[in-house]
C-alpha cells in the first residue's frame, strides 16, 4: 500500500478514540527527589504547546513510569555506575583520567542543565564535544563514539549530578544564530511523508502513532534508557531515528544541524527539572 504525505498527515490527525494525553501523576524519585515535570512554557515558545511544557514522562505507560521512580529499579542508573567507576580510570599517553582534573563528578552539578551552549571562540557546542576533547586534548587518549556505550554513559553520570535542577539553556547572544537554524529545522517536513518534528510532537502530543503515544518530545531527560532498545540513547540518535521514519536522508550524530535542533530542542523545556537518565518505551 502506498502512502501519501496527506495520508500520513491524515494519518497523524489521530481520532478521537485513539487520542489520550499526560497524566496528573506527581514524579517524585526514590520516595523524596521531586521533579518538575510540568512548568509555565517558555515565552520563546509563543504559546506553541500551549501554557505548560511536560515532560515525557507523563505520556508513558504506569510500568515504564515506576522504573523511573527508584534508582534501584531504573536500568539506566547501571551505566551510571559504570560510569562512575570509569571516572577514576587512567587512559591516554598523559596518563590522566577524569579526575585527574575534575577530582568529583558533583562538580558538574549544574551543567547539562544549560547544555548545548557556544563556546569562547563562538562555536556551538554538546556535551559529547566537552568529554572528547577532554578525552583527545587533556588525557591524550582515543575518541569515544558518539552514541557508544561510553560516551552515553558518562554523559549520564555528569547529567545525573544536575538532576532536579531547571533546564535554562540560552538562547540569545551568541547563541540566537544557532537557535533559529534548530528552530527552522524543527519545523522542516522531511522525507518522503513530508513530516516536521512539531507534526508529531507539537500538533499530536497527546495522540498515539500506532502503539506510541506521542509526547512533547522533551529532552531533558537524555540519556534515555529506552527499554526498546535496552541502552541508553543520545539526543542525536533520536534526531536521527525520527528523521529516518520520514523516509528521508537523515543528518550523522555530531552534525552542525543536530547540534543546533539539540539547542532548540533543549529550549524547549526550558523550567523542567534535569530527570537523567530517564526510561521511557
Amino acid at each position: 500500500m502506498k502512502f501519501t504525505a496527506l495520508t500520513a498527515a491524515a494519518l497523524l490527525a489521530a481520532a478521537p478514540a485513539f487520542a489520550g494525553g499526560p497524566d496528573d501523576d506527581a514524579l517524585v524519585i526514590n520516595g523524596d527527589v521531586e521533579m518538575v515535570s510540568k512548568a509555565d512554557a517558555p515565552a520563546h515558545l509563543d504559546g506553541a504547546l500551549g501554557d505548560k511544557v511536560i515532560s515525557g514522562w507523563h505520556y508513558r505507560t504506569n510500568e515504564t513510569q515506576a522504573l523511573e521512580l527508584d534508582d534501584f529499579d531504573n536500568p539506566g542508573m547501571i551505566f551510571v555506575d559504570q560510569a562512575l567507576d570509569q571516572f577514576e580510570v587512567v587512559e591516554g599517553a598523559a596518563g590522566k583520567s577524569c579526575a585527574s582534573c575534575h577530582e568529583d563528578i558533583e562538580s558538574f552539578a549544574g551543567l547539562t542543565a544549560e547544555m548545548p551552549k557556544v563556546n569562547e571562540a563562538g562555536e556551538l557546542v554538546v556535551m559529547e564535544d566537552l568529554v572528547n576533547t577532554c578525552r583527545t586534548e587533556r588525557m591524550e587518549a582515543e575518541p569515544w563514539k558518539w552514541s557508544g556505550a561510553e560516551m552515553q554513559g558518562m554523559i549520564a553520570a555528569i547529567a545525573h549530578q544536575s538532576r532536579g535542577m531547571p533546564m535554562n539553556v540560552a538562547i540569545d547572544g551568541p547563541a540566537q544564530e544557532y537557535w533559529e537554524q534548530g528552530k527552522e529545522m524543527y519545523y522542516t517536513r522531511y522525507g518522503q511523508l513530508e513530516l516536521s518534528c512539531a507534526s508529531c510532537h507539537e500538533d499530536n502530543n497527546g495522540n498515539y502513532i500506532r502503539a506510541d503515544h506521542l509526547s512533547q518530545g522533551q529532552i531533558n531527560g537524555f540519556p534515555t534508557y529506552r527499554l526498546k532498545q535496552a541502552k541508553l540513547i543520545s539526543k542525536h540518535n533520536r534526531f536521527r531515528g525520527c528523521i529516518r521514519d520520514t523516509r528521508a536522508e537523515t543528518f550523522a550524530e555530531g552534525s552542525d544541524e543536530f547540534r543546533a535542533l539539540e539547542l532548540y530542542v533543549a529550549s524547549r523545556g526550558n523550567g523542567l527539572s534535569v530527570e537523567t537518565p530517564a526510561v521511557r518505551q
